[in-house]
């Protein structure tokens, strides 16, 4: 097996091309623009130079994924898992942070634009969004709190503005196989300095397994007024109500015998179908950026942000309803040095704070009805930091970059029901330094060397403080540790040909990690610690470019991970896990790609995902198999003046393979499995004028 992962490693490695550093294609010549990121402050640099790990997942790219699910463009970058368990449920990692993950994003701090899409009790709801909304996507890889604050796993920054200040107006329909429908609007109107940008999607899927159905409606608008030279103010807005039936976990042997199947009831336990288990989930999002020049060396971003969840879960054991409440603001200035021949630098202070106000209820759960009340809690959540950063380049070839953040983490409960008490109770963390200090040398001006050092540090959720057993867990502490890092980042002359290596250690204390009880509720506590040695790889290269013939174009994009994650002192009242494999972490991922661009504006677009073997549970006994996803999508570009009409099919799972893209890691009664679909196929039309 070995020489099979050396054999697609070294056949991948040779060829690739990627959105990492290939942000936009031109349509007619194929050439590339080397892309520059913007997530440290907004402040536009090369990739190549910066002395951190980041993915950048382009237009371009996202464009040939399917655009009814996040999945697929994100597990292009190395280092990234994300799963969809089924139709709406995401998951998603960075370097092994689904630890401690059963569900949703944790660990991680994401960003809509400017403003923070994370909530102050660590909730993220990435699965509101419709990814045909979003233009880019930046993720920084590792522990990077000293400029967003507490996360132990790394950053992403969703942008869900255009880059073009052209007027437009698009739609688009999809549909597929298992009842997908996904239709999508957008709107881009300019009258003098002001821009309006409109988006509304609506998606539908029946799902391949019973009870899987789900549908989401969603709107978002950014608004964008430039006034007096450079300055800009941004509104932001979004509305999501997203609905999926979840069927529940499966055992090896029911995955066997019907994998369509949702988890049966038994003598003791009602099934997903008779206590009828999903997800309603309604969030009304919004924020003001304004940057502003104060003069040609000073400028201040400043953020002010709110958003409203209504939330409700049937559950096998219970019926949960959250109503939460977050607002906050973020602004930070940034002065710019007088460039000097040797010399050039810029320094940032800045502070960001939100607040989080969660209304949990839990009741029984009579079929998919409201029934006697559990527990009814108050937790409010308070999350502020404040951050600095230098970054200078010296002789133009060497970048530094030092930043810090001091962290304040609290939140105060109460309990409504049963103890009916009147006052809250406060669990305060003591503050924490978070560095980071990265380090660049540009060899020639096309091979950089890079190495950083960073801490991560991040607080227990709310989900992860009041789980499903229904206890405030006061005892649960933060995860930390510290991350160690170098690679290299290599390209040709015209850009053509890229490359980007990585090897890290991460040395993670107080891992936060589930534990699962008989009645299948859940808690959480501190493991000792965890080893995560990895290495990342990602190689691009336009291989054949041509104006005449019947191929014009091939690019080829391949992403390689090895993951030697593991324990290094857990253990339970019973058994130790010490040298166990994490949990959910496959030891290698390949991700490979090619496009081929013929006459009439005619693409086919092939991808191979290889993902090896990973454990389902802390004593590495059950293993969820390796497997070979392979997808494609073919499609038909009508040109007219400015009107562009795109035919498309693409298909899914071509080569039929049985596999589950999210397990129900450590799950009571081994129902690790949720199969995913078998072969599948989708067709659909768009149009931009």
């Amino acid at each position: 097996m070995q020489k099979i992962y050396l054999t697609i490693f070294l056949l991948s490695a040779g060829l690739t091309a990627s959105a990492q550093t290939n942000k936009t294609l031109k349509a007619d010549t194929g050439a590339l623009k080397g892309v520059t990121i913007r997530g440290y402050l907004s402040s536009e640099q090369p990739v190549i130079t910066e002395p951190a790990s980041v993915g950048v997942i382009g237009a371009s790219q996202l464009q040939r994924q399917p655009d009814n699910s996040f999945i697929p463009a994100l597990n292009t970058l190395p280092g990234i898992r994300a799963e969809e368990r089924t139709p709406g449920s995401y998951r998603l990692s960075i370097r092994g942070s689904l630890l401690r993950s059963p569900f949703g994003v944790r660990n991680i701090k994401m960003y809509y634009d400017e403003i923070p899409l994370t909530d102050a009790g660590g909730n993220t709801y990435l699965n509101a969004i419709d990814v045909s909304s979003i233009q880019n996507i930046e993720v920084l890889k590792g522990p990077d709190g000293s400029l967003f604050g507490a996360n132990s796993g790394g950053v992403v920054l969703l942008n869900p503005l255009s880059q073009s200040s052209e007027d437009y107006l698009s739609a688009g329909i999809n549909a597929g196989s298992y009842g997908l429908f996904h239709q999508k609007a957008g709107l881009q109107k300019t009258v003098g300095n002001y821009t309006l940008n409109l988006n509304q999607a609506y998606q539908s899927y029946g799902g391949y397994r019973d009870h899987s159905y789900m549908y989401r409606h969603f709107v978002n608008m950014a608004n964008r007024f430039k006034y007096a030279g450079n300055n800009e103010l941004r509104a932001l807005l979004f509305y999501s109500d997203l609905n999926y039936q979840t069927p529940g976990g499966l055992t090896e042997a029911q995955r066997d015998a019907n994998p369509k199947a949702a988890r049966p009831s038994t003598a003791l336990v009602p099934g997903a179908l008779a206590q009828k288990i999903g997800i309603q989930q309604k969030m009304y999002y919004g924020g003001l950026v304004n940057e502003w020049h104060l003069n040609n060396r000073i400028r201040n971003v400043a953020t002010v942000f709110g958003n409203h969840v209504d939330f409700a879960n049937p559950f096998i054991t219970n019926y949960e309803q959250r109503s939460e409440n977050t607002y906050g603001l973020r602004t930070y200035f940034e002065l710019n040095g007088i460039p000097k021949q040797n010399l050039d630098w810029k320094l940032n202070l800045g502070v960001e704070w939100q607040q989080t106000n969660a209304h949990i209820r839990n009741y029984d759960n009579n079929g998919g009805e409201r029934g006697n009340a559990q527990a009814l809690d108050q937790i409010n959540t308070n999350q502020h930091f404040i951050f600095t950063r230098y970054a200078a380049t010296f002789y133009k070839r060497w970048q530094l970059e030092a930043a810090l953040s001091l962290n304040y983490y609290q939140y105060k409960f109460k309990n409504e029901f049963p103890l009916n008490q009147t006052g809250f109770n406060k669990q305060s963390f003591d503050p924490q330094l978070m560095p980071r200090v990265a380090l660049s040398y540009s060899v020639t001006n096309n091979f950089v060397w890079r190495a950083s050092v960073s801490r991560g540090y991040s607080t227990p959720t709310i989900a992860e403080v009041r789980p499903t057993n229904n206890i405030v867990n006061t005892n649960l502490t933060a995860e930390y540790g510290w991350n160690y890092e170098t690679g290299f980042r290599l390209r040709n002359k015209d850009e053509s040909t890229f490359l980007d290596a990585s090897v890290f250690y991460y040395r993670l204390q107080n891992a936060i990690v589930v534990r699962r009880l008989a009645n299948e509720t859940e808690y959480y506590t501190n493991a000792g610690g965890t080893n995560q040695p990895g290495f990342e790889l990602y190689f691009s290269s336009w291989l054949y470019r041509q104006t005449t013939g019947f191929v014009r174009g091939v690019q080829f994009n391949t992403s390689y991970t090895f993951s030697r994650f593991t324990f290094r002192d857990y253990s339970d009242a019973t058994t130790n896990y010490s040298g166990k494999q994490l949990t959910g972490v496959p030891r290698n991922v390949v991700v490979s790609s090619i496009q081929l661009r013929m006459p009439q504006n005619v693409s086919l677009f092939v991808q191979h995902n290889f993902t090896d073997r990973l454990p389902l549970n802390y004593g590495n006994t059950a293993f969820a198999p390796h497997y070979h996803l392979l997808q494609a999508k073919a499609s038909w570009q009508i040109l007219t003046g400015k009107t562009r009409l795109e035919i498309f099919a693409g298909a899914d799972n071509l080569l039929n393979q049985k596999y589950s893209l999210g397990n129900d890691l450590n799950a009571v009664g081994n129902r690790y499995y949720n199969p995913a679909p078998m072969r599948n196929f989708n067709t659909g039309v768009s149009f931009l004028l």
